[in-house]
């Protein structure tokens, strides 16, 4: 039973009035915005918003706009590493991959990893670029650089990992080369092409064309160099590894068609732009490749 005596629905039927909007009622009706007051309003806005946004970028200059380019920070703070690892002037380089000479060797590398069947043409073109572009930079023939990849990792594999823990296209041992102050001037992602290309090509150079104490650059025969990039001295832990020379020089002498053009090895390993476009102290590679 109801107190004073309502039936059950007298509630509801005192409480329709603010259901309805009766409270609505008392307090007006709202004004309602017209529509070029509500395109006025925006408009408005938006200019706020392009003025906040403009004096944002004129007024603030991001951290990174302080610093200057990587070769310039190391020819700064180590111009020892700078003078050994990048090169004095990458608009150089910039200007020599428009050059025909380069575009001929580079479209030669892609032809012949594209008979491989291995990758699709994007891929091709991008490891020919980076062997073509390292091959300038450190004075090593493209055609090691094809020989080398192809005795290490033959499909091309950009993450692929040894047993012993190299990686990549040219298959670089991160515990003796992943040094700070490799990783500062030539990356450190080694699963990446590009920064693959660029430490084993460093390697080669630094393999083929060893600086004496006094910082000149001294030739050595190609097969010592490639059995040193091998990590071949004694053969105690890969006994057939004295063989690897012989597999980089076959795979040049047969695989290598476009960028040897008809050339026995020692001529293809030994053209005259090997001797390396920021070196000019370096020793005629035909020396050291008929050796």
């Amino acid at each position: 039973m109801t107190e004073r005596g309502e039936l059950p629905g007298d509630r509801r039927q005192h409480d329709d009035r603010r259901e309805r909007g009766g409270g609505s009622e008392r307090r007006g009706r709202t004004r309602s915005t017209s529509p070029l007051q509500y395109v006025l309003r925006s408009v408005a806005a938006v200019i706020v918003l392009i003025g906040i946004i403009v004096f944002t970028v004129r007024h603030t200059r991001p951290v990174y706009a302080t610093r200057g380019t990587l070769a310039e920070e190391l020819r700064k703070h180590a111009p020892g590493v700078a003078a050994t690892l990048a090169p004095d002037d990458t608009s150089q380089l910039a200007r020599l991959a428009a050059t025909p000479e380069f575009q001929q060797q580079k479209r030669a590398f892609y032809e012949d990893v594209m008979r491989l069947n291995q990758v699709d043409s994007a891929r091709a073109d991008s490891i020919a670029f980076y062997a073509v572009r390292e091959a300038y930079v450190r004075g090593i023939s493209p055609a090691i650089i094809f020989g080398v990849m192809l005795t290490e990792n033959a499909k091309f594999i950009s993450a692929a990992t040894s047993n012993v823990g190299a990686v990549g296209l040219m298959q670089v041992y991160p515990k003796v080369w992943l040094t700070e102050g490799l990783k500062s001037s030539l990356g450190a992602d080694l699963a990446s092409d590009s920064t693959n290309v660029k430490y084993g090509v460093f390697i080669l150079s630094e393999y083929f064309k060893p600086r004496t104490r006094k910082g000149k650059t001294t030739a050595v025969p190609w097969s010592t160099a490639l059995l040193h990039y091998n990590g071949c001295v004694k053969g105690t832990n890969t006994p057939r590894c004295h063989t690897y020379p012989g597999k980089v020089k076959n795979f040049v002498e047969n695989k290598a068609t476009s960028i040897c053009n008809g050339r026995g090895f020692y001529d293809c390993i030994a053209k005259p732009f090997i001797n390396g476009l920021f070196g000019a102290d370096d020793p005629t590679p035909a020396a050291a490749a008929t050796q």
